[in-house]
């Protein structure tokens, strides 16, 4: 793996790309970025080390793990793998915690520090800017965007991994996604533009009904007013996303970013001239595809037909 640049994307920016390999599993569809475990060591420390101080303030309450599972909705097992720093709580359990523990906010200061521990060190910077950005466009060619993933097309989609993965990831996963879908309702929610070739809603991953409740899911975010989802006829005939799907963000004082990915690596690019050309690219897409008003009534005839 090589590293060029901070993701954090600090006023001090000046190289361009941070490219990543070494069995990097797309964030966007069904990988690594949406697990909720330690990817590297720093990460697990920081893990290890949330739980060490939830299992002090646990003790110091006189609860066992099976009461104090109960009161925050875990089972015992569950408490011990937080415990352990096995598993990533979610931001609305340490929530949880502290006030059960009476904590006073010491487990809450651990929040930002914990979520960020489940992506990889270089999936980090993309995700603090996915939660903190005034516009978030992607452009997606084999699966469902993550951000706009159901609960059963999520499991569909962790179940065909190969090889398969343990049920404890894949709950995992499911978890840290639907917790990244908070986009939608945040007091702040960006500018989310969609654009998927026509190919995404034409697999029938898990199952005709997933596929329904995919469809049905997508026609209710695409009524948000800060949410635009287009479809990419398969009879279109320019099509500039040839190259693949990719993500450009647009941070709040400006600056934009360019995320994409490959089976093997992974780049965020941050030179101006190429994010510039990335979202211009992303324009032309826009473009080419159906409008948003075209996209719901294409989507509500594949939901007819299935």
């Amino acid at each position: 793996m090589t590293e060029r640049t901070g993701l954090g994307g600090g006023d001090g920016e000046a190289t361009a790309v941070v490219s990543v390999g070494d069995g990097w599993e797309s964030g966007g569809e069904d990988g690594a970025g949406d697990g909720r475990r330690p990817e590297d060591g720093a990460a697990k420390g920081v893990v290890a080390a949330f739980g060490q101080t939830l299992k002090m303030l646990r003790l110091r309450e006189g609860l066992d793990r099976g009461e104090f599972g109960n009161r925050i909705g875990y089972s015992a097992s569950t408490v011990a793998s937080f415990e352990q720093g096995r598993r990533i709580p979610s931001p609305r359990t340490i929530e949880r915690a502290d006030e059960v523990l009476g904590a006073g906010g010491l487990l809450c200061l651990w929040k930002e520090e914990v979520e960020r521990a489940q992506y990889p060190v270089f999936f980090q910077g993309l995700a603090a800017l996915e939660k903190d950005c005034l516009e978030l466009l992607m452009y997606d060619t084999h699966v469902v965007n993550g951000l706009l993933q159901t609960e059963e097309y999520m499991r569909a989609l962790l179940a065909m991994r190969r090889p398969a993965l343990k049920q404890e990831t894949i709950e995992q996963r499911v978890v840290a996604r639907l917790t990244r879908q908070g986009i939608f309702t945040s007091d702040s929610a960006p500018l989310l533009g969609f654009v998927m070739d026509e190919a995404v809603l034409r697999h029938r991953y898990g199952g005709a009904n997933v596929l329904r409740g995919q469809l049905e899911h997508l026609l209710l975010i695409s009524q948000d007013q800060n949410v635009e989802i287009q479809i990419m006829p398969l009879e279109c005939e320019d099509n500039a996303g040839v190259n693949g799907p990719f993500t450009v963000v647009t941070r709040k004082d400006g600056k934009k970013f360019a995320y994409a990915e490959t089976h093997a690596a992974s780049t965020l690019e941050t030179d101006p001239e190429h994010t510039s050309l990335a979202a211009a690219r992303y324009g032309i897409i826009r473009s080419q595809a159906l409008t948003s008003r075209e996209s719901m009534r294409f989507m509500e005839g594949l939901l007819a037909s299935l």
